[in-house]
């Protein structure tokens, strides 16, 4: 052990540990979640940007000496990769605005950086995770800019992995184009369209979200370093605040803006809550998508059973045979959580009082957790479910031509009095709405088999007959 020491007295600390005694407080005073900060590569590795941005800034300005910031942006260099996740082990869910978070940040860096320098852990004389790692900055500047910056990371992945869930809904869409079935309003029958249709809108859906994301990913590019603690820039050089915002930029390859009123973003939440908000949109959309997929493939036997979806595991332990949808099942809870996260968000965004929101921590986790199980649930519906999905095509046939939904495209033909009659008598003799129509020479048989052709009017929105 090394005994460290801060303002209120001294703690011991592992010799073994890259952290330092702000963090070991924070292991004893935030045994919430079990879920450790490390957890969160992205933010761990906005995190390091945010530390290497400032210690170029520090260095080129002599602020702090230039071997120490090079040890510094080395060892976030370290950090950024990946190497040392499992310095980071305080507990998602913490007090103090993301301060814990901030001097966990610090302190590793610092560690890093001593080493690489051949000094020992703990050599805080020689590089100081406030003095020299944290100079110019404050948590209430550099936890926020990480936040951002790490979902702008994290959503990345996210855009790629629901684009090409929205290209295999696309494929299956082209695959099913020449399928006709029954569309349904309310759960009842309504019109005729085709499975490929059918498709194809989920995968619309998905590129409109695709969009809107991308689109609310922008609005967290505006951040805030330079304002330390309540956007004043007390404690910061004049050259640093305007310069270190370009530096990050350079860091990350991801083009930041400077808020334009310090004191004003250093307590606003709203970026936060318009891509949370938006995450919601996306998840309910695919819980929308996947309730549909179950109800589809419902049965085999008794339910709709217009699709196959691919047999993943056995669904009982009682009942032999049985195979339930858990693919989708899985999407269906991943956005029941998303919307909780939502909330979560709104409910911290309210209660920040004048110039800084505490919960913040509350606002990462739960925008960062929805953001990661989003893009696995993408990869999951994917490749174990939406690539595999097989059509019931006999079924699908022989329901499309029972149904008294092909009285709907005949209406501007005959008008909606005879339609309506020849859905009834349909209905009632257990024959089709275009057999009775040819019966009663209201269609030529030639004419009746057309529409019910894949290519047919009946299929593209526009009137079946003139």
């Amino acid at each position: 052990m090394r005994i460290e020491k801060d303002s209120l007295g001294t703690l011991a600390v592992p010799n073994s540990a890259l952290w330092g005694i702000h963090t070991e407080r924070a292991l004893l005073n935030f045994p919430i979640s079990g879920i450790q900060l490390g957890t969160h590569r992205h933010l761990v590795r906005a995190l390091a940007c945010v530390k290497k941005a400032a210690a170029l800034t520090n260095s080129r300005l002599g602020l702090i000496p230039a071997d120490i910031g090079q040890a510094i942006a080395s060892a976030c260099d370290t950090v950024a990769s990946g190497g040392v996740d499992h310095a980071f082990p305080i507990d998602v869910v913490q007090g103090g605005a993301g301060t814990s978070t901030n001097m966990n940040a610090n302190e590793v860096i610092a560690n890093l950086a001593l080493e690489l320098l051949g000094h020992a852990r703990g050599s805080y004389e020689v590089v100081d995770p406030i003095g020299h790692v944290n100079k110019c900055q404050s948590t209430n500047d550099v936890y926020p800019t990480a936040v951002r910056l790490a979902l702008v990371f994290a959503v990345e992945e996210l855009l790629d992995r629901l684009g090409l869930l929205s290209a295999s809904f696309a494929e299956r869409g082209q695959a099913f184009a020449d399928i006709p079935k029954v569309g349904r309003t309310q759960l009842q029958d309504a019109v005729p369209m085709t499975l490929g249709q059918e498709f194809t809108a989920f995968s619309v859906t998905l590129d409109e979200d695709h969009r809107r994301l991308g689109e609310a990913a922008g609005l967290l590019k505006e951040c805030s370093l330079g304002a330390t603690a309540i956007g004043t820039g007390i404690t910061a050089d004049p050259l640093y605040v305007k310069r270190v915002i370009d530096t990050l930029s350079d860091v990350t390859g991801v083009r930041l803006v400077r808020a334009r009123d310090f004191i004003e973003a250093t307590w606003d939440t709203g970026a936060f809550m318009t891509f949370s908000g938006t995450l919601k949109r996306t998840a309910i959309k695919l819980s929308k998508i996947c309730s549909d997929l179950r109800l589809l493939s419902s049965g085999p036997q008794t339910g709709l059973a217009e699709i196959r979806l691919p047999p993943r595991q056995a669904g009982s332990s009682i009942m032999p045979g049985k195979v339930n949808p858990v693919i989708p099942e899985v999407i269906n809870q991943i956005a029941f959580f998303v919307a909780g996260a939502d909330l979560t968000v709104t409910m911290a965004a309210d209660n920040g009082q004048l110039q800084l929101n505490a919960f913040e921590p509350a606002i990462a986790h739960a925008l960062l957790q929805s953001v990661s199980w989003l893009t696995n649930g993408c990869d999951v519906l994917r490749e174990l479910c939406v690539t595999g999905v097989e059509a019931n095509e006999a079924l699908l046939r022989s329901r499309a031509r029972a149904s008294t939904g092909q009285a709907t495209a005949l209406l501007p033909f005959v008008g909606y009095t005879v339609a309506a009659g020849l859905a009834h008598r349909a209905l009632v003799s257990g024959r089709s709405v275009l057999e009775i129509a040819v019966n009663e020479g209201l269609l030529l048989p030639a004419e009746a088999e057309a529409l019910m052709g894949p290519t047919s009017r009946m299929f593209s929105g526009e009137p079946a007959c003139q």
